[in-house]
């Protein structure tokens, strides 16, 4: 993320404070011991953000990232309010621009690792498997198909790059970033954290065919940070049109995606502009994701 200027005196509300960091989608204004976390509608591929945003999508990520993240009771995480009320001025007077897509949260010590966990064959697994019969140095079973179920879920680490693509690694090579004790701990918890959120889906329709989580260290201790069980941080598949041997339509930003491909763009910044019937498709795919895990709709609340 790229640090910006402190203000912006030609602004006025919260877009006159300029944040301290910002992301492809999210912004962090620092506070010294704690950060405030703004989801934008801002939407990105390929590794270039787009000039056309997704309205309402960071309130759904927001409301995803802070529902699973008490759901999954006993994990420490860096979430002290997502109540605009509670935060220090001059943030709690801009609640029309935080409402729903705002955290404060506790400034953590980063682990540089993207923990993922699989349980199905997708994505850059897929792809070094076939390369390969591996991920991330773990062997599997030969004959396996596109989008298949795993026996068991595996944990699969990456490096955390803040720009570009992460990079697979093997447990040993996140052990010497991390050290092998921290490694065995955020494997433990993101195994554990996917098991259960994995059967949550399956009773309400959806496969959580792979996610990643990320930890800090507050006061020496592992917490979980950043989003949570996401359609950005997750593959998430309806169990209705899942079918092995092929790639299922995810719950996320694939119609952005499939466009740019459709419309030969070469990924090269600057991206183009997105029609409206990508833009509403895109984001009813974020909606069905919340709506069917939770059953909420937070953009009308948010709007009143």
């Amino acid at each position: 993320m790229k640090r910006r200027d402190a203000t912006s005196k030609t602004r006025s509300g919260l877009a006159a404070i300029a944040p301290s960091f910002r992301g492809k989608v999210r912004d962090v204004y620092d506070l010294g011991d704690t950060l405030i976390i703004v989801a934008s509608d801002r939407i990105s591929a390929y590794d270039s953000i787009l000039p056309t945003t997704i309205p309402g999508k960071g309130i759904i990520l927001t409301t995803l990232s802070a529902r699973w993240t008490r759901w999954l009771e006993g994990i420490p995480h860096h979430i002290v309010s997502t109540d605009v009320a509670d935060y220090p001025a001059p943030f709690n007077r801009f609640d029309r621009e935080l409402r729903g897509r705002s955290m404060l949260v506790r400034r953590a010590r980063r682990i540089d690792l993207e923990c993922v966990v699989r349980g199905y064959l997708a994505g850059s697994g897929w792809k070094e498997y076939r390369e390969s019969g591996a991920v991330c140095g773990i062997a599997l079973p030969p004959g396996l198909r596109m989008s298949d179920k795993l026996e068991e879920p595996i944990f699969t680490p990456s490096t955390k790059a803040d720009t570009g693509h992460d990079q697979n690694i093997t447990i040993e090579e996140a052990g010497a970033i991390a050290g092998g004790e921290t490694v065995r701990e955020l494997r433990n918890l993101s195994l554990g954290m996917y098991g259960k959120a994995r059967e949550y889906a399956a009773r309400r329709g959806i496969i959580i065919a792979d996610t990643k989580f990320e930890f800090g260290l507050i006061d020496g201790t592992v917490a979980l940070i950043d989003e949570v069980l996401t359609p950005d941080s997750s593959r998430f598949w309806l169990a209705a049109e899942y079918a092995p041997g092929s790639s299922p339509p995810s719950l996320d930003k694939q119609f952005v995606r499939d466009y740019l491909d459709r419309v030969g763009w070469d990924r090269n910044p600057p991206a183009p502009a997105l029609p409206a019937e990508i833009v509403a498709k895109t984001l009813e795919r974020y909606h069905l994701a919340l709506e069917l895990l939770f059953n909420e709709n937070p953009i009308e609340r948010c709007q009143e």
